[in-house]
């Protein structure tokens, strides 16, 4: 039976969220309905009310998230209720080229609940990323629900539904970072810093923090940061040659997603390194770089979907190291708030207050 919840709203662009009465439907084939208990504020999400992504308003925001599942639909057999779960955006197919050629992480064919939520008056809701998690409860396809051990703090947990993953993932799975590893990470908001601490757990010996904001540096020196450079008033490129022997870094991870700070990541590499763009980019956007340079250079330049992760195999992994104390994921939690504090916490976003502002209900 359809139920009536509270949700977070973004009605147009550009306009504040609010919380309104929206509508969830009972789950249809290959569906689940989650009890939210905390979802993360995530840059995304901001974009989505700035009309970023696309203009398909009104959305329902929210998308780094866990809970325990409430009801499924036909045919689910992953999870079930009672079950703890990390929701993800990338529900894997696992009959695209991609899946079939044994790379499910790329699947070309992620897929969404099809039932929609609904607003009280009948209008239909475009939940962010799939997920729509700034809500008591959420309907998203059984794929998008990672099943866990229930012992995590939500409030940690749910970050690995989004930017916590990009970063470890971009650092791991991407740039495939190894023991003594010189790694470079340009942009430690929540995902570089994230890539900083994915750097530690690889092994890396050298890990160089970048960023304008001397209270992120300090944040990812306790990730495991070894090195900081203040950008401010630094040649980058530069710097990070001088902390590797004239060299530059083996794998220099870019969380900022803008074409200056591209270029500085790709001159900052070594010969033959490896360059992992996870900071994502306006439409508008053009990199320049000559030719001869991107040539004569080698290695890679890569970019990194969602930490190239495959829910299913990174975050029951990831939560184990966390349980062991061994993945510092409460780290990332600057605040707890309710659910009306999410307008307050972009805000807090913008100004580089917080790595996260976890919604907890």
């Amino acid at each position: 039976m359809a139920q009536q919840v509270r949700g977070v709203i973004a009605p147009g662009k550009g306009e504040p969220v609010r919380i309104e009465t929206i509508t969830i439907p009972d789950p249809g084939p290959g569906e689940a309905v989650v009890q939210v208990q905390a979802c993360g504020v995530c840059h995304t999400d901001l974009h989505y009310r700035e009309g970023g992504i696309n203009d398909e308003f009104p959305f329902l925001l929210g998308h780094e998230a866990a809970g325990i599942v409430e009801s499924v639909g036909a045919g689910v057999t992953e999870v079930a209720p009672g079950d703890f779960v990390i929701l993800n955006w990338r529900a894997v197919c696992g009959q695209c080229r991609a899946c079939t050629r044994g790379r499910p992480w790329y699947c070309f064919n992620t897929h969404n609940a099809e039932r929609k939520m609904t607003l009280a008056d009948g209008t239909e809701l475009s939940p962010a990323l799939g997920i729509g998690a700034f809500a008591d409860k959420t309907l998203v396809a059984a794929g998008q629900c990672t099943k866990v051990d229930p012992a995590a703090s939500p409030a940690a947990a749910g970050l690995l539904g989004c930017g916590v993953m990009a970063g470890i993932g971009a650092a791991i799975n991407t740039g495939n970072v190894g023991r003594g590893d010189s790694v470079a990470v340009i942009g430690c908001g929540g995902v570089g810093s994230a890539a900083v601490l994915g750097a530690r757990l690889a092994g890396a010996a050298k890990i160089i923090a970048i960023d304008l904001d001397e209270r992120k540096l300090a944040a990812a020196s306790g990730l495991g940061a070894t090195h900081t450079v203040n950008a401010k008033d630094t040649d980058v490129a530069e710097a990070v040659q001088k902390l590797t022997g004239g060299f530059g870094a083996d794998v220099v991870i870019e969380a900022v997603g803008r074409p200056e700070t591209y270029k500085q990541a790709f001159y900052a590499r070594d010969l033959a390194g490896t360059v992992v763009l996870v900071g994502v980019p306006t439409p508008e956007m053009k990199l320049e770089l000559p030719l001869l340079d991107v040539f004569g250079r080698g290695g890679s330049l890569k970019s990194s979907w969602y930490g190239d992760c495959l829910p299913s195999r990174d975050f029951p992994m990831l939560i184990d190291l966390y349980l062991q104390g061994r993945l510092d994921l409460d780290a990332f939690v600057s605040e707890t708030i309710p659910l009306d504090g999410v307008e307050a916490a972009f805000e807090k976003m913008h100004h580089g207050d917080v790595l996260r502002s976890v919604v907890v209900l």
